[in-house]
């Protein structure tokens, strides 16, 4: 029973689609399923129960991924260790500039508890990089939000966060329970500087080519709208400050929480991070 195979398996059980797994894994569907059939034959049962309606695991399957994750756990452990004595355990992590608070706060007590000896360095990026260095290649992960260009990229969402319309409290708009992009059409909205992904740009946009100030950090949105009555989105439940309104708005997807990291480049403690990150926020 190899450690590949058990990764293979478990990305399977965690998709519970066979497709999808392959994706995640970087690898044609094939050679994931036939890996996962010598696992089968090797364990002497069957792991999952296949169907025109999906896959679901077996009960001897469901003992299996707790199982797996355990040894996978050790091995990634005991990889960390041994690099921590060679005096090479680090990690960049990219955050957002709004990717703090308590999940942030609750990730990074996880991952110090697991790794105790990792030295981790936290690179802070404005919202002109939604990728928080990885295409430059200053960061080993990054914790951000969706959608950019996520070429030479894997991509795990975390958490989906309903968006509303970020307005000054004496905005007449601001007592409306719930708004449009069409009702906003005709303000001025911040806008990130010429050469952002032109995929986050479009999304923070509604979708639309707008005028307005240009911005870099949450804050200056935020200085923005009380200053001169620019509109803008922002996330539901964050505090928006003293002097300004969010209204929810509607007909756009949520605010994807993703972490992200370079294909085929998942160290250790690159996978134990996305891991703790995916527990924490699926709490």
């Amino acid at each position: 029973m190899e450690l590949r195979t058990l990764r293979y398996f478990v990305a399977v059980a965690e998709e519970l689609h066979f497709g999808r797994a392959a994706a995640r894994l970087h690898m044609s569907q094939p050679p994931l399923s036939r890996a996962v059939r010598r696992l089968e034959a090797d364990v002497g049962t069957a792991l999952f129960d296949r169907s025109p309606a999906g896959v679901a695991l077996t009960p001897a399957g469901a003992v299996l991924l707790d199982e797996a994750r355990a040894l996978l756990d050790r091995a990634d452990r005991a990889r960390d260790r041994v690099a921590a004595a060679a005096g090479a355990a680090g990690l960049t992590v990219g955050i957002l500039g709004d990717g703090g608070g308590p999940d942030a706060a609750r990730l990074a007590r996880a991952f110090r508890r697991r790794h105790p000896h990792a030295e981790v360095r936290v690179r802070d990026t404005d919202l002109t990089d939604p990728t928080c260095g990885l295409h430059a290649g200053t960061v080993d992960v990054a914790l951000t939000r969706g959608p950019f260009d996520d070429t030479g990229l894997t991509v795990r969402e975390l958490r989906a966060e309903p968006v509303g319309a970020l307005l000054r409290a004496d905005d007449p708009l601001a007592r409306r329970d719930r708004l449009r992009p069409a009702d906003l059409a005709d303000r001025r909205w911040f806008r990130f500087p010429a050469g952002t992904d032109p995929l986050w740009q479009a999304y923070w946009n509604a979708g639309e080519p707008r005028e307005g100030p240009v911005v870099r950090a949450v804050r200056e949105c935020r200085q923005a709208v009380l200053w001169n009555g620019t509109v803008g989105m922002t996330v539901l439940g964050h505090e928006p400050g003293e002097g300004l309104a969010v209204v929810p708005l509607d007909g756009v997807p949520p605010s994807r929480v993703v972490v992200a990291w370079r294909a085929g480049e998942a160290s250790p403690l690159v996978r134990s991070f996305v891991r703790i990150a995916v527990g924490v926020y699926g709490d």
